[in-house]
């Protein structure tokens, strides 16, 4: 019996062992990243959910804004009217302490993705075409999703008629 054969199965095995232990390397690599990368993905889920709670909140406490606005127009200055100033105060804190913010848009050309047009303004100033010139309801934001649209009064341009 010879042994001349022996070493060229060994180096034989060992290369098919070793392509094996990189595959299987490359195996567990992929599988790794995978795991990662559906970690990522639950967790971008997860604060999206959040974000849409957190959205249902803010309407809630965004209306109870309104109302204390609506009361404070209508009010004449007392210390009454000054406590509900108070408690509306507080309820824009906690609104901004959960990332809601007031989008500002008086001013600004009018973009349907930010507000509501409730109202016309006929302006005979080209320039003022299709720029708000009043808020009817603020609208509001959390993060880079809009809670809820503002209301607004838009200007159109009309040209002036000629005598």
């Amino acid at each position: 019996m010879s042994d001349e054969g022996a070493p060229v199965d060994l180096v034989a095995e060992l290369t098919t062992a070793r392509k094996r232990v990189d595959e299987l390397a490359r195996a567990y690599q992929a599988l790794e990243r995978d795991r990662e990368d559906f970690k990522q993905r639950l967790l971008r889920e997860r604060e999206r959910a959040l974000d849409v709670e957190r959205g249902e909140v803010a309407l809630a406490l965004l209306e109870a804004i309104d109302d204390l606005d609506l009361a404070l127009a209508e009010a004449e200055d007392t210390p009454f009217a000054q406590g509900v100033a108070v408690v509306r105060d507080n309820l824009l804190k906690k609104a901004g302490a959960m990332g809601i913010e007031r989008v500002a848009l008086l001013g600004q050309a009018y973009d349907p993705t930010l507000a509501e047009a409730a109202d016309l303004e006929i302006t005979p100033e080209q320039h003022k075409d299709n720029v708000i010139t009043a808020e009817l309801r603020a609208g509001y934001r959390l993060k880079d999703r809009v809670v809820r649209p503002a209301r607004v009064k838009v200007a159109r341009y009309v040209k002036p008629a000629e005598a």
